[in-house]
């Protein structure tokens, strides 16, 4: 945990305040993120679905990147009052919003890819 007075929380929050870029990046960052926006934006998913789609991934990992998009309100958590307990994941209204810009990311990384490939193979 950074220090609020250090200069990077500084930086940090200057960048988070004057560019949406860089705030949009903060909140769908990280390894495990994309992977469960990607699976959530085409269905509602039971964690326990959302867990083994996703290979590699540990619990800890995917109970905190889930209550971060939580947090950040881009998905929503529903518990069912049953034995045993029923958890399922879906997009928010806003989270919903963000799938243009995440098919757009996904389309230029399968782009820069293919391109990338290509120049390496031709080396």
């Amino acid at each position: 945990m950074r220090k609020e007075s250090s200069t990077n929380t500084f930086n940090e929050k200057q960048i988070m305040d004057s560019c949406g870029m860089a705030y949009s990046l903060s909140i769908i960052g990280g390894r495990w993120k994309p992977a469960i926006l990607c699976r959530l934006s085409h269905q509602k998913m039971r964690y326990s679905d959302l867990k083994n789609s996703i290979e590699n991934i540990s619990e800890r990992m995917l109970i905190a990147q889930l209550r971060e998009l939580e947090a950040d309100q881009i998905i929503k958590r529903t518990v069912y009052p049953v034995v045993p307990p029923r958890v399922e994941y879906e997009m928010t209204d806003l989270g919903k919003t963000m799938e243009p810009m995440l098919s757009a990311m996904s389309d230029w990384g399968n782009m820069h890819r293919s391109v990338t490939e290509k120049e390496v193979a031709e080396i």
